[in-house]
C-alpha cells in the first residue's frame, strides 16, 4: 500500500487528515516503528488507531492504561484456578507453568495474533512509571520475556499507538522507540468539514454555526472542560434531532448539555453572546447583533 492509496482508504472510512498527520501514520507503519501521539483530551488521538485498523483491515486490541495497570493485565497471567485443578489431579508441578495454562493480555495476544493487529495503548501517561519498563522490550524488540517460558517473539508485527494527555512527562527510554505525533484541536474549517463527513444530513448553515461556536468554547478561558470533537458532534446531531436549523440562544439552552460536561462551564455560559459569535461568523456580518437576520 502506498501513501496514497492509505490516504484513499482513510478518505472511504470517513476520516478528516492532513498531510502531516497522514505521513506520519505510513511512515511509521512502513518503519514498523509504534507512535506516540500526544495532544489534549478529546482531539482525536485514539480514532487514529480505529481509522488506522479499518483501513489496514486489522483487528483493533486495546490495552486502556490506568493508575496501578501492572504486567498480569497488560501482558499475560497465569490460569491459577487450572492450575490448581491440575494439581488435585496429581500433575507435576513444573508442567504447570505452560502454554495450556497461559492467559493473554493485550500486550501478549497482540504479538502471538497470527495476523498483524493495530495495538492501541490508550492514555499511557495515566499508569505508573513503572509500568512503562513494561513496554520497552515490546516496542524495541517485538518480544516479551516471560520467566517461566522465555521469551516470546512476536508471530506477526503489531502497528502500536499509543497516547497521551500529558498529564505527566514520559520516559525518554520510551520516546527514543516511538515515532512522535503532536495533535491540536482541529480549527474551524476542519472542525466543519468532520461535521459534514460524519453527520452528511446537517443542515450546513447550522454545521457552520456550531463549529465556530465550539471553537469560541474551546478558545474561553471560562470553559474549564473544553470540548472535544466528539461532543462536537453530539451537539450538531442533538440541534437536528430537534429540528433546529439555527444556532439561537434557545436552542443553546436547550442542549448545552450535550457540548459542556460540568456544571462550572454551564452555569457561566452566555447563550446570546456565543449565538451572536456563531451566527455572524457564518453570515458574515460580526459588527451587527443579528437582529432578525439570524435568529428570525
Amino acid at each position: 500500500m502506498n501513501i496514497n492509496e492509505m490516504k484513499a482508504k482513510m478518505t472511504q472510512a470517513g476520516y478528516v487528515y492532513d498531510d502531516t498527520l497522514a505521513t506520519t501514520l505510513y511512515v511509521a507503519l512502513q518503519l514498523g516503528r509504534p507512535l506516540l501521539i500526544e495532544g489534549a483530551a478529546g482531539v482525536g488521538k485514539t480514532e487514529i488507531a480505529k481509522v488506522m485498523a479499518s483501513v489496514l483491515d486489522r483487528d483493533l486490541v486495546r490495552l486502556q492504561c490506568y493508575e496501578g495497570l501492572d504486567e498480569s493485565k497488560a501482558l499475560y497471567e497465569w490460569n491459577y484456578q487450572k492450575q490448581l485443578l491440575a494439581i488435585q489431579l496429581g500433575k507435576e508441578e513444573s508442567s504447570l507453568f505452560g502454554e495450556a495454562y497461559l492467559l493473554e493480555r493485550p500486550l501478549l495476544k497482540s504479538i502471538r495474533s497470527e495476523k498483524p493487529v493495530v495495538l492501541l495503548i490508550d492514555e499511557i501517561d495515566k499508569s505508573d512509571e513503572e509500568f512503562e519498563a513494561f513496554l520497552l522490550e515490546l516496542l524495541s524488540e517485538m518480544q516479551i520475556s516471560i520467566p517461566e517460558l522465555g521469551t516470546v517473539r512476536a508471530k506477526t508485527v503489531p502497528f502500536v499507538v499509543l497516547t497521551s494527555n500529558r498529564a505527566r512527562p514520559l520516559s525518554e527510554a520510551l520516546r527514543r522507540r516511538c515515532a512522535y505525533l503532536y495533535m491540536e484541536y482541529p480549527d474551524v474549517e476542519k472542525e466543519l468539514a468532520i461535521l459534514r463527513v460524519k453527520l452528511p444530513h446537517i443542515d450546513d448553515r447550522l454545521a457552520g454555526q456550531v463549529a465556530l461556536a465550539v471553537h469560541a468554547l474551546r478558545d474561553s478561558d471560562t470553559i474549564l472542560k473544553k470540548p472535544s470533537i466528539a461532543e462536537t458532534l453530539d451537539w450538531a446531531a442533538a440541534l437536528d434531532a430537534l429540528g433546529k436549523r439555527e444556532l439561537t440562544p434557545d436552542a443553546l439552552r436547550q442542549t448545552a448539555g450535550f457540548v459542556l460536561k460540568n456544571n462550572e462551564d454551564l452555569a457561566g455560559l452566555d447563550c446570546e453572546d456565543l449565538s451572536r459569535k456563531a451566527c455572524c461568523g457564518t453570515c458574515g456580518e460580526e459588527s451587527h447583533p443579528c437582529e432578525g437576520h439570524c435568529h428570525g
